[in-house]
């Protein structure tokens, strides 16, 4: 199934989450913000929000410094 992240086409096994994808991408979910076709999704859902095909996906990872 082909969602879309961050305005990249991404491929992810039907019935995937976006902690799914936030894996497959190397990211770590501590530290990334999701916006799921403009709605945010929190950091609680993102293991049971599953993706469908055509979603739209802003991630972003939060950087620390000083």
């Amino acid at each position: 199934m082909d969602v879309v992240a961050n305005g990249e086409a991404v491929t992810v096994p039907s019935g995937a989450t976006v902690a799914d994808l936030i894996a497959q991408l190397g990211l770590g979910a501590k530290w990334v913000l999701v916006e799921r076709n403009g709605d945010p999704v929190a950091r609680a859902e993102l293991t049971r929000t599953r993706l469908r095909e055509g979603d739209s996906l802003e991630l972003v990872r939060a950087v620390a410094g000083g």
